[in-house]
């Protein structure tokens, strides 16, 4: 019997941990609870063995089995080894990306009493309390009374010790520190499903549907005696004849009987509450067993966006391209085995329908289909039209559903209920059975891209996971976007890719014509800095007056994004971050003087204060605010077009996960005929009434440090642009610029997506930047700025000493933004030619900074990095 187990856990570090075996030997694949630095912490079991560990080393007990059976299957255990290695990232911290179960552990803290406690409390007693104590003698008796609570030896929670005491959170925690407690970390077990109580009528039964049955009122003389003596109904069910009841049990009774016999209890109370009857009632009625409550599980709401008319995805009939483009994937389906394809389609030529089609011809073939999105604001459209295509077996997993509604979503999944998923980049890790496809949608965007460990890309691996898929049979994927990524498309023209192009619109509509608005010469001609141009207020204004919508980009949220002394130039800084504060509340007048009080708030930590009287720096008075966001540019369009229906899409106004389809909705029934918002408004959505699209300061991007700053700017501009003339009425786009020459708006006007990508791809084979070269970002943080450069100067000092083959690196310098979330970061670039080059040189520098007693969680491996700030 196997006496020992390897356990993955999700910490910062590069190694697996032996625990004893405590009774149920798990099986490999199982999660097991076990005790770590003081704490209980969730672990896949790697392996099970007999092998004896080094002495000198305290082999702890597991503390719980969880699964009976392995909860990964063989070829997730695969991929997560892989992106281990590819992202030079903890095993642990992968399998724990892997798994949205965290609802299915509670965690909390519980008190002990110490030795040294036992001993006060003995003194106590002998000699009476401390006259020396810091703390009044209300305190000092609560914590004497705490000592005898816990005197027994058991662990109590706070919130037992809280309501038998007194003891508050600092008082507990101050006798941890004086060594009368110990604090201890514990997890166990607990049912996440979710569950919702029903109020049933006794008789009706759980499935009952008897229209017939009714409740009949008659006089109390009538049913009893025959005489009127007493107007007090009583009620019969069936022709029984029941108990005599109040005015109030009646009315619930009653309200039961109307709705087949079944409600919900949180209904059934809001009803009875809007009607003056005590929630009381019902609790008397299910003592004297007229109602019954039962448990049930929760429906799980999908959400979805009305289509107004529109006909679904999978009601499309396909064109010729179309066809074309389904009959490539489908054939590599039929034919089996791993095979990568890249369709890029322009906006608006219907790759959603292929997508369709495709996962119904794999669904018919017995197989699965998973769907990645780049944003949660996707899900909503693209979930309501899976469930009108796909019905019960669609599942959806992102971040905003709650640790409940994801457990309850991946078990779906695990057991074959769900055989069609759709999610953002976590749910390329769902447990489909039989997965034939993967799709990609957008697979260009950087959202795919996780900003913390494991920094894996999801679209790359939904490759590898369609690789491995099917015990290495592999299955088919799909990358769709109407601008590759620049790393996808040098993947086709090298053959690994089979490239599948739809270059016209559906119904052989045109793509939208662009205009470019030089805004240099519109402030030589107007002598003043206004957010939207004479041209797009006029021709916003034609477009409203038509009975059409408009949708204006401008990507930068808040309404102002920097407060600055205009006598010393300084700019009001986040405490926490290297980083200008944003203004977020509508200023009066037009002089845009700020007024001491109003709030400023930082994007990256979420610090927020009030507007200083004077400079920090210089004492002055004349603080302004510059620069305009999403915000402001609403309130300065209700000034322009007052009787427009104005909406805004942000990520102030959409924050929770109904928010997006409320003005989804709404846009789409034309309540909204004028939207201006961030990027969220240029991904995906399909409003047909949209003709005009205006880009307002979507080219500042080309001033960031960053070598995908052209690229992304032409896929926004492209992407925004794609919103228009996707109806009956042609589009028109107006972007307005400072760099009207730059190649990237140029081509994008243009709707040139080759011609930009063979500009671009010079550069990037001049410069030695992927997909010419592989790349990694690594940063040195810590909260201590001496820490940070002695840490990054060691490093610098071993990359130079070092002889790395073909490996570039670039540093150590302060990152671009040096200090986050009060740390301080300095980085490295590396470039390789090849992969395990690049792979090698990183694990030999954690080997060195292991050896230098450089923490592993303070230094950041980003391998593919897309953000470089």
């Amino acid at each position: 019997m196997p006496l020992f187990c390897d356990v993955a856990l999700p910490v910062p570090l590069d190694q697996t941990f032996t625990y004893a075996v405590n009774g149920v030997v798990p099986v490999v694949g199982a999660r097991v609870l076990v005790p770590f630095s003081g704490q209980m912490l969730m672990g896949i079991v790697l392996r099970v063995h007999e092998d004896t560990p080094a002495e000198g080393f305290e082999i702890k007990p597991v503390q719980q089995v969880l699964d009976d059976a392995a909860l990964l299957p063989d070829e997730l255990m695969e991929l997560a080894r892989w992106i281990a290695g590819y992202y030079v990232a903890p095993l642990g911290e992968v399998l724990r990306g892997m798994l949205p179960l965290g609802a299915e552990v509670k965690r909390q803290v519980v008190y002990r009493i110490a030795e040294a406690g036992r001993r006060v409390l003995y003194e106590g007693a002998e000699k009476g309390s401390s006259r020396r104590s810091r703390l009044t003698p209300e305190e000092q008796n609560r914590e004497y009374s705490v000592l005898n609570y816990l005197e027994g030896g058991e662990a109590a929670k706070m919130s037992a010790l809280r309501s038998a005491t007194g003891a508050n959170k600092s008082l507990l925690e101050g006798m941890v520190r004086k060594k009368w407690l110990t604090r201890e970390a514990v997890a166990e077990e607990r049912d996440a499903r979710r569950l919702e109580k029903v109020a049933v009528l006794v008789g009706q039964g759980v499935a009952a549907k008897e229209k017939s049955r009714s409740f009949d009122f008659a006089s109390r003389g009538d049913a009893a005696t025959g005489s009127a003596q007493d107007d007090t109904p009583v009620l019969s069910f069936g022709g029984k004849r029941l108990p005599r009841l109040n005015e109030n049990q009646l009315a619930v009774m009653a309200e039961l009987a109307a709705v087949d016999g079944r409600m919900r209890v949180r209904d059934l109370q809001e009803t009875l509450r809007r009607a003056g009857v005590p929630e009381s009632t019902l609790g008397t009625l299910v003592k004297r067993g007229l109602v019954a409550i039962e448990e049930v599980a929760e429906d799980f709401r999908f959400g979805g966006v009305a289509q107004h008319g529109k006909k679904h995805a999978h009601q499309h009939d396909l064109n010729e391209a179309q066809m074309e483009a389904l009959a490539t994937i489908a054939a590599a389906m039929a034919k089996g085995g791993f095979a990568p394809h890249l369709l890029y389609g322009v906006t608006g030529s219907g790759k959603t329908a292929v997508y369709f089609a495709a996962m119904r011809r794999a669904l018919d073939a017995g197989r699965s289909a998973l769907l990645l999105v780049p944003e949660i604001g996707l899900t909503p459209a693209m979930t309501g039209q899976l469930v009108a295509a796909f019905g019960d077996e669609v599942a959806l997993l992102h971040s905003q559903l709650t640790p409940d509604e994801r457990a309850e979503q991946w078990h779906r999944i695990r057991r074959g209920e769900a055989r069609v998923v759709v999610g953002t980049r976590s749910a390329v890790f769902a447990p489909v059975r039989e997965l034939g496809l993967i799709i990609v949608d957008e697979e260009h965007d950087g959202s795919y891209k996780q900003e913390e460990t494991p920094r894996y890309h999801g679209r790359d691996v939904a490759v590898m996971r369609a690789k491995l898929s099917g015990s290495g049979v592999g299955a088919v994927v799909v990358l769709g976007s109407a601008t590759p990524s620049l790393e996808s498309w040098a993947n086709a023209e090298k053959g690994r890719y089979a490239r599948v192009e739809m270059r016209q619109r559906v119904a052989d509509r045109p793509l939208p014509a662009v205009e470019l608005v030089d805004m240099r010469q519109e402030f030589r001609e107007t002598g003043q800095e206004q957010i939207f141009s004479r041209k797009l207020i006029e021709e916003t204004q034609a477009a409203l007056d038509r009975g059409e919508q408009v949708i204006i980009l401008l990507n930068r949220r808040g309404y102002s994004f920097v407060v600055m002394c205009r006598s010393c130039g300084e700019k009001i800084e986040c405490e926490n971050c290297a980083i200008s504060m944003t203004y977020h509340k509508p200023v009066s007048g037009s002089d845009a003087i700020a007024q001491p009080g109003q709030r400023l708030e930082c994007h990256y930590c979420g610090f927020r204060r009030g507007v200083p009287k004077v400079c920090p720096k210089c004492g002055s008075e004349h603080l302004y605010y510059l620069g305009a966001g999403s915000q402001q540019g609403e309130e300065r369009l209700q000034e322009i077009f007052p009787i427009a229906r104005i909406g805004r899409m942000d990520r102030d106004t959409v924050r929770g996960r109904s928010d997006m389809e409320r003005l989804l909705t709404r846009l789409h029934a034309g309540e909204i005929n004028l939207l201006v918002g961030t990027q969220m408004i240029a991904k995906g959505h399909d409003i047909h009434g949209v003709t005009l699209v205006g880009v307002v300061g979507a080219d500042f991007a080309l001033g960031l440090p960053d070598f995908r700053a052209a690229e992304r700017v032409f896929q926004l501009l492209t992407q925004v642009s794609g919103r228009a003339g996707r109806g009956e009425l042609p589009g028109k786009v107006l972007v307005q610029t400072y760099h009207p020459d730059h190649y990237a708006v140029k081509f994008a006007a243009e709707h040139d997506y080759p011609g930009f990508v063979a500009k671009e791809m010079q550069y990037r084979r001049w410069m030695h930047y992927p997909p010419y070269a592989v790349l990694a970002n690594v940063v040195v943080q810590s909260e201590r700025l001496e820490e940070a450069t002695g840490w990054s100067g060691a490093l610098g000092r071993w990359f130079q000493q070092t002889r790395l083959e073909r490996v570039r690196v670039l540093g150590p310098a302060a990152a671009p933004i040096v200090r986050l979330k009060r740390i301080y970061r300095y980085h490295f670039v590396l470039k390789a030619e090849r992969r395990q080059m690049l792979g090698e040189a990183l694990r030999a520098m954690l080997r060195f900074a292991e050896a230098q007693g450089i923490p592993r969680r303070n230094l950041v491996v980003d391998v593919d990095a897309v953000h470089l700030m």
